[in-house]
């Protein structure tokens, strides 16, 4: 069996073309929705991932707000600019880019953040009420992974499915979403027993552990669908010294030739992330306003 690559850059754009149709539908009741990131220090892969927010937020037709702060700004500076982008009616989404410095204590910003503004979903009010199963915004990245497995079974209904890993930010965020799917669900972690045949049970497999190719092909059930959200650094002799590549959580070529469909990475999971947060922060201008969301099948 030779898997199907399940294209996260290209779902991410027709998802990213369907937020923008929505937008323009809102727009013209009188209404543009407004995206608020905030990145304290100088690391160079956050501040790119803060210009590609950016950059895709203005093309579906939103307002961008960005707030570049030094990385010596004080606990109470940041608490400050949050409490006024939770006041400021043109912001419907805010987003602090972790990590912060050390001198900041991250879950108390996180818990600063207006629920109703939590476009990351990382608020415990939003993390109960995924648990619970009441509507708010869920965390970008799992709801990337449930709209990419969507893209090749619909209905999840009744599946086995495991999650590696157990992280605040995709693997117990995910597990609810699984959950209500009806998909019977295991988690699973770097300590599980007999972690391999744990995921060998699975139908569908989404591996979130942060450790380079820990999945090997013989831990995939034959046909099952398998998600990579990992991405790791590796060194890459062969294109020179220092040189490195990024590589998933699964050992990706071995678990193609067992698979039924798999992320690529980088590729897959990747793209969906962003794409997610725009759908988050449509859906904040609207339930802000208590407007239903225009009517896109944005699992299409």
């Amino acid at each position: 069996m030779s898997a199907a690559i399940i294209d996260g850059k290209a779902y991410a754009e027709g998802l990213r073309a369907r937020i923008a149709g929505a937008v323009k539908a809102l727009s013209e009741q009188g209404v543009t929705p407004g995206l608020a990131v905030v990145i304290v220090g100088e690391d160079p892969a956050s501040q790119l991932y803060v210009r590609n927010k950016a950059r895709q937020t203005v093309e579906v037709g939103m307002r961008s707000f960005e707030h570049t702060l030094p990385a010596s700004t004080s606990e109470a500076e940041l608490l400050d600019l949050v409490a006024r982008l939770n006041a400021d009616p043109a912001v419907d989404g805010i987003l602090v880019q972790l990590p912060l410095p050390k001198q900041i204590d991250a879950q108390k910003v996180i818990e600063a953040i207006d629920p109703a503004k939590d476009v990351d979903g990382f608020h415990p009010i939003n993390a109960g009420r995924l648990m619970t199963g009441v509507p708010g915004l869920v965390s970008c990245t799992p709801l990337g992974c449930l709209l990419l497995a969507q893209s090749v079974r619909r209905d999840l209904a009744g599946l086995n499915a495991v999650v590696v890993g157990r992280s605040n930010i995709v693997g117990k965020p995910m597990t609810q979403l699984l959950i209500a799917q009806s998909c019977t669900v295991t988690v699973a972690h770097s300590k599980t027993r007999d972690l391999r045949q744990v995921c060998r049970s699975a139908d569908l497999l989404v591996a979130a552990v942060g450790r380079p190719e820990m999945v090997r092909g013989d831990w995939i059930k034959p046909g099952a669908i398998v998600i990579d959200v990992g991405i790791n650094r590796v060194p890459n002799p062969a294109a020179g010294e220092g040189k490195t590549r990024v590589v998933g959580d699964v050992a990706y070529a071995e678990a193609a030739e067992v698979a039924s469909a798999i992320t690529p990475v980088p590729g897959g999971v990747g793209p969906m992330t962003i794409a997610c947060l725009l759908r988050n922060t449509l859906e904040a201008a609207c339930l802000r306003r208590g407007l239903g969301m225009p009517s896109v099948d944005f699992a299409a």
